[in-house]
């Protein structure tokens, strides 16, 4: 199978996919024939007691972040080659903590080649922080009025830190 097909049916773009060919980093043994660069996919299944394989997910709140985004699937794809994971299914979106339809997880959760997601956690304390700041804003306006509000929700925050 040539790299551009794999990344189509990994649902990674292709350019994304040469990108990590030529960095080291994708997540499947490849190796360049003439012009034309083949991934082997079977190297990585050839253990029997490998049945299924690793779905990677990584996510972002919002649409300025989409360089993060490209960095977490980058991480997720190293980790992944250098543990010598069968990677399945790759899946990125963009959507905030605050709503919960998410349609590439629940795809990816529904996939019966994936046995594992690994999602990658270096920037969700930043996105849940945020998240939560931006619950406890909403609540702090309603109940004492939108000008101290940010001021209140960190001191909630605050004061919930110091309790743990």
């Amino acid at each position: 199978m040539n790299l551009r097909e794999w990344a189509v049916a990994n649902g990674v773009h292709p350019h994304t996919a040469y990108r990590w060919f030529r960095e080291g980093t994708l997540p499947v043994p490849a190796e360049r024939v003439q012009r034309t660069i083949l991934v082997n996919i079977e190297a990585n299944s050839s253990a029997p007691s490998v049945t299924a394989g690793v779905g990677l997910y990584a996510r972002v709140s919002s649409h300025d972040q989409k360089s993060d985004l490209e960095r977490q699937v980058s991480r997720l794809a190293v980790w992944a080659a250098r543990g010598g994971h069968r990677v399945v299914r790759i899946e990125s979106e963009i959507g905030s903590g605050m709503n919960g339809g998410r349609a590439k997880a629940r795809r990816l959760l529904a996939d019966p080649e994936v046995s594992t997601v690994v999602v990658d956690d270096g920037e969700v304390a930043d996105d849940l922080v945020r998240d939560m700041v931006e619950v406890l804003t909403s609540f702090c306006a309603r109940l004492y009025g939108r000008r101290s509000a940010k001021r209140r929700a960190e001191a909630a925050l605050e004061a919930a830190a110091a309790g743990d």
